[in-house]
């Protein structure tokens, strides 16, 4: 059987990481700061990246904490800030594991649907009206996850007059923001507003996943709390992976780095936009501007489980639309094209219409029975 072909996870591939770059960032990061780079170090992180970190925000340290990946800031947030029964509002879709994380910590999450500029405002206003306190509100603005739909201006804006009117926190979930290829960039909404944002990123998406460091930045008392809570998880993140990113991201490698992950990431996306519109002329998209990760809706009634194994035999894999949502979600998928080349997409798409073909062929005979 031929090779698997996989659409189902966010990461880049190997030939688009720096590998040489990061063994030479290493290399300096051990002879700079060897005491430094082997120590226990402090919960808010490698230091000197926590400064620079700092300085690309235009904020002070001691509203920065790194951690070990973003996932971990996230839940390290979220254990902060929701205790059960709190309502908490969401994307919909959003990332899986920001529904679990919240769903696990019995939190009344409120899905509110997105549009392709961004969360549906007038919406979230309904239900704000309607009586909801959420304690704050999940955004992934830009490239986001699963939809790769970003936040237009305007609604950065309204989103943020809501947060003030209604006293709730906008969690900014900022990962994929520098991978942008294509459009304006808008402003972060913590640049608009430090004092009602919390804001966090990783380098997963920009060096490479494995090095496992990402960064929350906030209000002081916030991120002083935050802090002790990493005091009793770890002690301190790692500070080797820290220490080599603060290399890298110093030298400057973390800018050509970012360049060839874009040139990369346009050209698979147009790739797998093409694709779909000659092999899948029913399935509706978004093209994206940036990021990882494009949202397909089938015509009603597609049953995208089914398809799921359909694709499976013919060596195709993609994450169900229904993941990403309370309920709902039947029709859709999310297909990840940063893992892929140009030559497995064209493969892949066609292993996909093949699947499609073969599911809506045995609906049609099951209706005809």
């Amino acid at each position: 059987m031929a090779p698997t072909i996989s659409f189902a996870r966010g990461a880049p591939s190997l030939d688009i990481v720096d590998v040489e770059g990061l063994r030479a960032a290493a290399d300096r990061a051990f002879q700079k700061d060897p005491a430094g780079m082997t120590a226990y170090g402090t919960a808010v992180g490698y230091l000197p990246l926590r400064e620079w970190i700092a300085e690309q925000h235009g904020v002070s340290p001691e509203r920065v904490l790194v951690t070990n990946g973003s996932m971990q800031a996230d839940a390290f947030l979220f254990e902060a800030l929701v205790s059960p029964g709190d309502a908490v509002i969401v994307e919909r879709p959003t990332y899986d594991r920001t529904l679990l994380s919240l769903r696990q910590r019995g939190a009344d999450v409120r899905q509110v649907e997105l549009e392709p500029d961004g969360i549906d405002v007038a919406a979230l206003e309904r239900v704000l009206v309607a009586g909801a306190r959420p304690k704050l509100a999940h955004i992934i603005p830009n490239f986001q996850n699963p939809a790769g739909y970003t936040l237009s201006a305007a609604k950065r804006e309204r989103l943020l007059e809501l947060a003030g009117e209604h006293d709730f926190v906008v969690f900014e979930d900022d990962p994929y923001v520098a991978l942008r290829f294509a459009g304006e960039a808008a402003p972060t909404m913590l640049s608009m507003n430090p004092d009602r944002v919390v804001y966090a990123s990783s380098f997963s998406k920009t060096v490479c996943p494995g090095i496992r460091v990402g960064y929350l930045v906030g209000p002081e008392p916030l991120i002083a709390q935050v802090q002790k809570l990493a005091v009793g998880a770890y002690i301190s993140p790692n500070m080797v992976a820290q220490g080599i990113v603060n290399e890298f991201c110093r030298s400057g490698l973390i800018q050509s780095s970012i360049e060839t992950v874009k040139r990369a990431l346009r050209e698979r996306a147009e790739t797998l936009c093409t694709a779909l519109e000659r092999e899948l002329p029913g399935a509706r998209f978004v093209a994206p501007e940036g990021g990882y990760f494009l949202w397909v809706d089938f015509p009603r009634g597609t049953d995208v489980e089914a398809l799921f194994t359909a694709a499976l035999e013919r060596g195709v894999q993609f994450v169900k639309g229904s993941d990403f949502v309370l309920e709902g979600g039947e029709s859709s998928l999310r297909l990840a094209y940063s893992g892929v080349t140009p030559v497995e997409i064209e493969e892949g798409v066609s292993r996909l219409a093949d699947a499609y073909g073969a599911v809506a062929a045995a609906g049609a005979s099951a209706d005809v029975a």
